[in-house]
């Protein structure tokens, strides 16, 4: 008979030799395939396990980049760029890791069992997100498609190449959840326009410019039917009592009723300066930047003397996690029209209501050296502290310009938990570098 496991074992794959209180997890997760009729559970469940994901990628995101700086060593370590990474496993690197297969196996118990369509096609959105960040933060991973994974075959353990992962989980599983999903969804839940948004990031990430375009297209063109625009103030787009406006595509949902997935100290404490590790994390060159466009209205909402403001910390606990808003479509866009041929001025065009809102003009397409470069900086402005920096960075190529040194490609991405390293023995491998 089939069971549903919610959790990968050994670390996050081992199966059959834990003690009896490792299967006793919040929400409940075993129960006979043959006797479910209604997989919400399960699905709830791949929803709620991406909260482990939500911190780790905040600071990977900001902090390895060049918003954000830690203070106290190890945590240094993010600021430099060499093996020591390593020592943060535990509060970083293994929440996510784990957290994220959890997520993956209980969507494939709903992509093999449910027959419900939208069902299966949010289980196929969140295994699609779900190794979306596992690529981009550890490169080749391991995969596992089924609800019931061999407890004998060791090489499902071994890593595959982050392109073939591309190639046949993450873009197809995207691209079902487009033809299976509502345009929107209720209660913050995957969305057809959540995962062409997703898809289109995927495309940008892999080099292909002309599907991203195609993807935010559609999103751009289906949007104000659905709801979907700029908040009118930037500041009304962050805080708890601002959680599913206008401008969210989707967001983590995170309720401080509900205990949460990840034990340490949360996205919002990390970038107010709230964890002793890092009591005064703004970088100045985050500062220069603000300077360089005088007048900016994101400035006040961004940063202050020391931190960062944007996630309130009344009710920081309860502050859902933003994984797409509506001005990182149109600024994917801005790139993707940039990169497919697009004039200056129509690429640049496209970032006019962000910048209006922001209390900044148009960018003339004639003073404008690089529109790549413009489009990247408006990026780093508009969603410094929603964990993007860096990714963007090591996708546009431009690591080195940024941070201004020259950075082993090793370190581009981060070090797989050792502890997956030895519970797999040895079938899982380490990052060169690490």
């Amino acid at each position: 008979m089939k069971k549903i496991h919610y959790i990968l074992l050994l670390g996050s794959l081992l199966f059959l030799t834990a003690c009896d209180t490792d299967l006793d997890q919040f929400p409940s997760n075993i129960a006979s395939a043959d006797s479910l009729t209604d997989f919400t559970g399960v699905l709830n469940a791949a929803y709620f396990y991406q909260h482990a994901s939500y911190t780790p990628m905040a600071v990977m995101g900001d902090f390895r980049a060049d918003n954000a700086l830690m203070m106290e060593p190890p945590y240094t370590e993010f600021d430099t760029y060499g093996p020591g990474l390593t020592a943060m496993e535990d509060q970083f690197f293994g929440p996510l890791y784990t957290g994220l297969y959890k997520s993956i196996l209980s969507a494939n118990n709903v992509i093999e069992n449910s027959e419900n369509a939208v069902q299966v096609g949010e289980a196929q959105f969140l295994r699609a997100l779900s190794y979306f960040k596992l690529v981009r933060v550890f490169g080749d991973v391991t995969v596992n498609l089924s609800a019931v994974p061999s407890v004998t075959d060791n090489e499902i353990l071994a890593r595959q190449s982050a392109s073939s992962v591309y190639s046949s989980v993450i873009i197809p599983d995207f691209q079902a959840a487009i033809s299976a999903l509502p345009t929107t969804n209720s209660n913050g839940r995957a969305s057809k326009l959540a995962a062409q948004g997703m898809l289109a990031k995927v495309y940008l990430t892999t080099g292909d410019f002309a599907g991203a375009k195609t993807q935010l297209e559609a999103v751009i063109n289906a949007a104000p039917g659905a709801g979907i625009a700029l908040q009118e103030n930037f500041a009304d787009v962050f805080g708890e009592l601002n959680d599913l406006n206008s401008e969210i595509i989707y967001a983590g949902q995170i309720s401080s009723s509900i205990s949460d997935e990840y034990g340490f100290s949360e996205f919002w404490s990390w970038s107010g300066g709230l964890d002793t590790k890092s009591l005064e994390p703004l970088d100045s060159r985050l500062v220069a930047a603000f300077d360089a466009s005088p007048g900016d209205l994101r400035r006040a909402v961004t940063i202050d003397s020391t931190a960062s403001p944007k996630f309130p910390q009344t009710g920081g606990p309860d502050h859902d996690w933003i994984e797409l808003r509506y001005a990182d479509v149109l600024l994917m866009y801005a790139e993707a029209l940039d990169e497919t041929g697009a004039s200056a001025a129509d690429a640049l065009a496209i970032l006019d209501p962000i910048r209006e809102r922001a209390g900044l003009d148009p960018l003339d397409a004639g003073s404008v050296s690089s529109v790549a470069q413009a489009i990247q900086d408006e990026r780093r402005l508009e969603l410094a502290f929603e964990g993007h920096r860096w990714f963007d960075l090591v996708r546009t190529g431009t690591v080195n310009a940024a941070m201004g040194e020259t950075i082993s490609s090793d370190y581009h991405i981060f070090p797989v938990p050792v502890s997956e390293i030895l519970s797999s023995f040895n079938t899982i491998t380490q990052n060169a570098g690490y």
